[in-house]
């Protein structure tokens, strides 16, 4: 008898070393639903959403590894007292607002029938890889006009991450024009979007800052390898930080970190956001790719500190 409860007392510290020190990522694929729920230590962290009824792929809800959702309910799944502004703003996601004249990151479904040519779809095309015994899943989509045109075939892989505390997202994708030339200008609109809870909100508690030091309002427009957003949900303090990655086209990219709850991080910005730096404008032929890797760390219980974000590990490779 003694030796059992040696034996119990022994496996429950190992579990908890575990669980503490090395956490555990499952993904649970659900079809009929179109999404896949990934989780961290039984915890659900977030769902990826491929439904045909959204204009490109997103993940939500988001949740801190306390529990905590930071993320907006609404267009989903509105809660009391938030916001209802920008439909197109749900959850996680990338898109960017001119492609050959496109704008991929406005759609939604108020835009008007009859305004539609104007925006293009991020259509889900598959489930290219799960790494059932790792932290990664690769998926594809593509890029089209209203009419199903395919202008961009886009490969995407998310790794995860968590430790008590702490989650991480890093989203590495790969945009390949298909068939004719493919011209990216210059827009405000982009690329890497969250848009968090009301709580987070510059008017409730949030505030921004980035590495150089400056905060709030300032943040906007301003060219930065990381910025991080503090505030509290019922008391709870919690940070997320959007970080740039070194090998992304024009970095480091610009914020587009917004007071009313969009956070986000903007590669291709150029002088929509300051008329002193140079043109953005790519060119991208049949078979040509252009890649963007971007880190998201969250933390819950405390608020992260600049050397903590500087030491966030570097990005894994895509699967």
């Amino acid at each position: 008898m003694n030796k059992l409860i040696l034996l119990i007392l022994f496996s429950l510290s190992y579990c908890s070393y575990v669980i503490g020190q090395d956490s555990h990522i499952h993904f649970i694929e659900k079809p009929d639903s179109q999404k896949i729920s990934i989780y961290i230590d039984q915890v659900l962290f977030t769902e990826f959403l491929y439904s045909d009824t959204l204009y490109k792929q997103v993940l939500y809800p988001i949740y801190t590894a306390s529990g905590t959702e930071i993320t907006r309910g609404y267009p989903a799944r509105p809660k009391a007292d938030e916001q209802t502004d920008h439909p197109h703003q749900m959850g996680l996601w990338f898109s960017f607002g001119n492609i050959n004249g496109l704008d991929f990151w406005n759609n939604s479904n108020r835009i008007p029938y009859d305004k539609k040519e104007q925006y293009g779809i991020i259509r889900f095309a598959g489930i290219k890889n799960i790494n059932e015994k790792g932290n990664k899943f690769t998926v594809e989509a593509d890029w089209t006009n209203h009419d199903g045109y395919i202008l961009l075939k886009e490969k995407t892989t998310y790794a995860f991450t968590g430790k008590p505390h702490e989650r991480g997202i890093q989203r590495t994708t790969t945009l390949t024009a298909f068939k004719d030339s493919i011209f990216i200008t210059e827009n405000k609109e982009g690329l890497l979007g969250m848009r968090l809870d009301r709580n987070l909100e510059a008017d409730i508690s949030g505030i921004y800052q980035n590495k150089e030091g400056d905060t709030g309002d300032d943040v906007w427009g301003k060219r930065s390898a990381w910025v991080v957003l503090n505030g509290k949900i019922k008391d709870e303090k919690i940070s997320i930080a959007l970080i740039d990655h070194p090998e992304n086209p024009n970095y480091p990219g610009w914020s587009h970190a917004r007071g009313y709850g969009l956070f986000a991080i903007n590669n291709l910005g150029g002088q929509c956001f300051d008329k002193q730096a140079e043109k953005v404008q790519i060119l991208l032929k049949e078979g040509d790719s252009i890649t963007f890797t971007h880190q998201i760390m969250i933390k819950d219980g405390g608020y992260l500190s600049n050397q903590e974000i500087e030491k966030v590990p570097a990005p894994q490779k895509p699967l």
